[in-house]
This record gives C-alpha cells, sequence and structure tokens, in this order.
C-alpha cells in the first residue's frame, strides 16, 4: 500500500520534469544541413562492411594549395567551416565549389583533388567511416 501511495505521489513530479524538458527544448533551435543518400557525384553511401571505425578530423589547406590526387574507399564527410575549396573529380570531369557552411559528402573510388581557390585558409571538418585500422585515403602514383 506504501509503495502505491508512493508511486502516485510520484506522477506529478515527473510530469513536472518532463515540462521542464519541454521548456529547454524550446531554446534549442536544429537547422538541417543536409540529408542525402548519395555522394556528390551521385553514387550511392555504402558503409564498409564488419566493424566500423569513425576518425574525424580538422583540416587546414593554406591559400592557393591543392591537395594531391588521391580516392577514398570509405564514406568520408567534410563540413566547410571557412574558405572555398574546388574539388577537380579526374574520373568524371566535373569540377564543384564549396563554400562555409556547405556539407559534402566525397566521391567513393574516384581520383579527385581539391584545391583552396581564395584568399583565406579553408578549414574543414571531416568524418570517415572506414573499416576498423584502415585508412581512407588513397594517394595517386
Amino acid at each position: 500500500m506504501k509503495r502505491s501511495i508512493l508511486a502516485f505521489a510520484l506522477i506529478p513530479l515527473a510530469y513536472s520534469v518532463q515540462a521542464k524538458e519541454m521548456k529547454q527544448d524550446k531554446d534549442v533551435t536544429v537547422t538541417p544541413v543536409l540529408k542525402s543518400e548519395q555522394t556528390i557525384t551521385g553514387q550511392p553511401i555504402t558503409l564498409p562492411k564488419g566493424d566500423v571505425q569513425v576518425s574525424v578530423s580538422k583540416y587546414e589547406i593554406a591559400s592557393g594549395a591543392t591537395l594531391p590526387v588521391h580516392k577514398h574507399l570509405y564514406p568520408r564527410y567534410a563540413y566547410v567551416l571557412e574558405g572555398t575549396l574546388r574539388v577537380s573529380n579526374e574520373d568524371t570531369g566535373k569540377t564543384q565549389v564549396f563554400k562555409p557552411g556547405d556539407f559534402i559528402i566525397e566521391s567513393i573510388n574516384q581520383w579527385h583533388k581539391g584545391a583552396n581557390i581564395g584568399s583565406d585558409p579553408v578549414k574543414l571538418l571531416v568524418i570517415d567511416q572506414v573499416k576498423k585500422g584502415e585508412s581512407n585515403v588513397i594517394l595517386q602514383k
């Protein structure tokens, strides 16, 4: 009987906590950046089989610098924090330009390179999803 009384006494407290949490939700703004099932070249996003490792890195590319031609075997995502980045895909012949606020889902298994075409450094937040223990950058020889 005492347990039943205690349970009923706690119900208003539970609703009070939920109400407080809902009020805090009004102070949070969620702005969608991107929702996609494809890379920037229209490929389906396929995740590695087996154990997956997530790596997060910050890249800073100096003004005028060009990355070497490379490819990724697994998904790589990049969020442009600063600067202007041009990505040239050697396999498709297409070039795309990305600016702050853009989210890039890089091509998989296609040779490409990035270049900073602006006067300020390009800053990227890069996320890789790879098979555990593997690298996601293969340089062209």
